[in-house]
């Protein structure tokens, strides 16, 4: 069966929190997404439980007339339980080495697997288009399933919002990001905190 994923990172929030909801920036973006992603044959959208993830979505699923399925394994994943000063390198090598963990933190691999389940769950389903909104580090590791090369220089270049198309067709699967002229009306921040 041909299915089609959108893996959406979320629009620009106020924060990293849980319920953290998003800016007002935020909401014309998830406006904007909601116009665009409003003409795909989409029949069924699946959401981090994360308040900036749902908002992201809450549009497109009014304008499709769809409910929103949240999903607890969509949730960003955790690098470490306490601040660290140099998270950034220490991300970097969590790409490099999958079962890397730290402190309370969740290894690549794991957070990977729990992400991939909720995408093998869908393309075993019959909707032939799905939208399923995640965070920054979550969607890389996504990707990364379809593509070892994908790293954190990938993860560093997402930005709010961010869609990647996932084809799957006659047992072949085509990864793509969209063209940036396809954002028409949706405001893209390369400044935002990348997480």
């Amino acid at each position: 069966m041909n299915h089609v994923l959108y893996l959406v990172r979320h629009c620009q929030a106020t924060g990293q929190e849980p319920d953290a909801p998003l800016t007002e920036t935020g909401q014309q973006q998830a406006m904007a997404l909601a116009d665009w992603l409003g003409e795909a044959p989409v029949t069924r959208i699946i959401s981090s439980p994360y308040v900036r993830a749902y908002q992201s979505v809450i549009h497109l699923a009014e304008r499709l007339g769809l409910t929103i399925e949240v999903d607890d394994r969509l949730i960003e994943r955790v690098l470490c339980s306490t601040p660290l000063n140099d998270w950034r390198e220490k991300l970097a090598e969590t790409f490099v080495d999958l079962d890397l963990s730290f402190a309370g933190g969740e290894s690549s691999r794991v957070a990977m697997s729990r992400g991939m389940a909720v995408v093998d769950e869908v393309i075993r389903h019959t909707e032939s288009s799905v939208v399923i909104v995640t965070h920054g580090n979550l969607m890389a590791l996504i990707l990364k399933m379809f593509d070892e090369q994908i790293g954190y220089t990938e993860w560093a270049n997402l930005r709010n919002p961010d869609v990647y198309q996932v084809q799957f067709e006659d047992g072949l699967v085509q990864v793509g990001q969209f063209p940036q002229r396809q954002y028409q009306g949706i405001l893209m921040l390369n400044d935002y905190e990348k997480i």
